[in-house]
C-alpha cells in the first residue's frame, strides 16, 4: 500500500515563483490535491504582503527561510502534509535540495515530487560543468536508498521562457542571432512552467499512482539547427547563425568560473539527457496538448 494513503490529504508547494504558481493554479482545479499550502520565506521588515492572490485561491501560507531553516525545522512543517512538491529552484544556495530531501523524507511525507524541473540528471551524469546539476544526482540517490516516501520526478527539460532570456544569450529576437551549443544537431526539449504545472498534476492524478519513476515530458523538442529556422520564421527575415563550439565553452566556463550562465552554456552542449523525442512523453501519450515553441513566440 502506497504511503500517501495513510498520509494527510494535503499538498504543499515549496515555492511561489513563476513554476509555483502555475503549479498552484492547477493543483486547486484538482479535488484530489486536498488542502493546499506553499512555504514561503518570511516578510522581510517594511516588506508587503503580496499574497493576496495565494490566499483568493483558498491556498494557506507558511513562512520559513530555506537558505537558514534547518532541516529539523522543514521536517516540522512537512509532517502536516500528505504530498510536498518543490518548486523553489536553486535559490537557497548549494546543498538546499538536499536538505529540503531530508526533511522529507525525515518527516515521512508520503509523496514527494522534488526540483527536478529540468534536464534527465541520470543520462548526463556527474560532471556536467554545473554543480548544481550534480547535486541534483545526489537528491535521486537518497531517493532511491529508501522505500518510506514514494516519490516521481518530472523531466520537463529548460523552461521555454529560460531559452529566451536575454542574459542566457542563445537566442537575440531583436538582433536576431541564434546561437547554437556545441552542434547544430544538438536538440534542446522545452516546457512551459504553465505546462509543467498541468502535466504534473495530470501525473500526479494517475491511477494507479504513478510512484518511484522519472516521468518525462515535453512542450517542445528541437535542434538548434530548428530553432534558428523557427525564429527566422517567426520574425519573417533572415537569422545570423553562430556556432559555439565544444572547445570555446569549456574554455569559458574555466576563465570565468564564477559564471552560472557560461556552466549552463557547457552542461547543455550536448543531446543525451537535455532532449528526448516528444512523442514519448508523458503529455503525447494521453493527448494533452501542450505548448511548443512557435505557439509560444506568437503569444509573446
Amino acid at each position: 500500500m502506497s504511503n500517501t494513503e495513510s498520509r494527510p490529504q494535503a499538498t504543499l508547494v515549496v515555492g511561489a515563483g513563476e513554476l509555483g504558481l502555475a503549479m498552484l493554479r492547477s493543483l486547486s482545479e484538482w479535488a484530489g490535491a486536498g488542502r493546499l499550502g506553499v512555504l514561503l520565506r518570511p516578510l522581510r521588515d517594511g516588506e508587503a504582503d503580496g499574497s493576496a492572490l495565494l490566499r483568493g485561491m483558498s491556498v494557506a501560507i507558511v513562512r520559513a527561510d530555506l537558505a537558514t531553516e534547518t532541516e529539523a525545522g522543514l521536517a516540522a512543517i512537512f509532517r502536516e502534509f500528505g504530498t510536498v512538491i518543490c518548486c523553489s529552484g536553486f535559490v537557497g544556495g548549494p546543498g538546499t535540495q538536499r536538505r529540503i530531501t531530508a526533511a522529507v523524507l525525515r518527516a515521512g511525507v508520503g509523496r514527494y515530487v522534488p526540483w527536478q524541473f529540468g534536464v534527465d540528471y541520470d543520462v548526463v551524469g556527474r560532471g556536467s560543468g554545473q554543480e548544481v546539476w550534480d547535486e541534483q544526482l545526489d537528491v535521486r540517490d537518497m531517493l532511491r536508498a529508501q522505500s518510506r516516501t514514494r516519490w516521481v520526478i518530472v523531466s520537463t527539460g529548460m523552461f521555454t521562457s529560460f531559452l529566451f532570456e536575454p542574459s542566457f544569450g542563445v537566442v537575440d529576437l531583436g538582433k536576431g542571432r541564434v546561437h547554437a551549443l556545441g552542434s547544430w544537431d544538438n536538440r534542446l526539449t522545452l516546457t512551459t512552467p504553465e505546462d509543467i504545472g498541468r502535466l504534473t498534476t495530470a501525473i500526479l492524478a494517475q491511477e494507479p499512482p504513478i510512484e518511484d519513476e522519472v516521468v518525462h515530458v515535453a512542450g517542445d523538442t528541437l535542434s538548434y539547427a530548428q530553432l534558428a529556422d523557427t525564429v527566422e520564421s517567426h520574425l519573417g527575415r533572415p537569422v545570423e547563425r553562430r556556432l559555439w563550439s565544444l572547445d570555446r565553452l569549456r574554455a569559458a566556463a574555466a576563465a570565468h568560473p564564477g559564471d552560472g550562465m557560461r556552466k549552463y552554456h557547457l552542461a547543455f552542449a550536448r543531446d543525451a539527457g537535455v532532449a528526448w523525442d516528444k512523442e514519448r512523453s508523458f503529455n503525447a501519450a494521453r493527448g494533452i496538448p501542450v505548448t511548443d515553441v512557435p505557439t509560444w513566440l506568437r503569444a509573446g
